[in-house]
């Protein structure tokens, strides 16, 4: 089987005794592919050196949602951010724009600034024609109502707000509004593994063309590794989980989520 990770952040700082080790695990296992979405202007370098150096890594430039609350500074990480998607640090290619989105788990304090810097990068996502890797945690009634609005816009200026909903969490009412807006993806991980995950309810209403795969590692290891630290071999589990769902082979869950990712971030002439 072949399989992509839609969201890897094996650029962390948790590789660093065994990095080039865990990409071997991956590629034995078939993970052919790793997105590697940024965070913020503290690890780009991080993410720049691994998206150079090893074969089949590909980097996004964003900024992440809890990097904006009490950060003085967080405008300037915007415009660092439009500065590297118009001037690409040599040898990078950016396949996305992410990880964008909303967070108000560790604080309501900084919403509006969280809303802002979100749609300035939906919008300049749409304007340069990428697709986005949306983060959001406990923000799902202020991501549809963002998502809803500014697709609309995209449309009526000829542009395209399009990408993935990563480490979905929602119902599949969440689902089926969401897919109403546009061209949107969802990514799915180790949560579905987990017993009390109500994940599984919602995949069991996706169709497979609208799923990719992903791990998030370091985080949301799934089963049978929770508690451990994630990496990008573990994303057969969760394809494995999806087969177990759907019904289906794990090799045609692998076939079908691999096209999916390949259409939406890794056009022929960037592999």
């Amino acid at each position: 089987m072949k399989l992509i990770d839609t969201h890897s952040h094996l650029y962390s700082e948790e590789f660093d005794d065994d990095r080039t080790e865990a990409l071997l695990r991956a590629h034995e296992q078939g993970v052919v592919q790793l997105l590697l979405p940024a965070i913020d202007s503290q690890s780009y370098g991080r993410l720049f050196a691994l998206a150079r150096e090893a074969e089949g890594c590909h980097a996004m430039m964003g900024f992440h949602p809890t990097s904006v609350n009490d950060n003085p500074h967080w405008r300037e990480e915007l415009a660092l951010v439009e500065k590297y998607l118009a001037e690409p640090p040599e040898g990078v290619r950016f396949c996305a724009v992410g990880e964008i989105g909303l967070d108000y788990y560790w604080s309501k304090e900084y919403v509006a600034e969280q809303r802002e810097a979100f749609v300035a990068q939906c919008r300049l996502a749409a304007r340069l024609d990428l697709p986005v890797a949306i983060h959001t945690r406990a923000a799902w009634a202020d991501m549809c109502g963002l998502l809803e609005e500014e697709c609309r816009r995209a449309e009526s200026r000829g542009e395209r707000l399009r990408g993935v909903l990563h480490a979905y969490s929602e119902d599949a009412d969440t689902y089926r509004r969401l897919k109403e807006c546009g061209d949107w993806l969802f990514g799915v991980g180790g949560v579905v593994t987990y017993k009390k995950s109500l994940l599984a309810e919602a995949v069991a209403e996706m169709s497979l063309e609208d799923i990719v795969l992903e791990t998030d590692c370091p985080y949301l290891t799934p089963v049978p590794h929770r508690g451990k630290r994630n990496e990008s071999s573990y994303v057969g589990y969760v394809c494995e989980k999806v087969a177990q769902i759907k019904g289906v082979a794990a090799e045609e869950v692998a076939r079908i989520t691999t096209l999916n990712a390949h259409r939406m971030f890794l056009p022929l002439e960037i592999i």
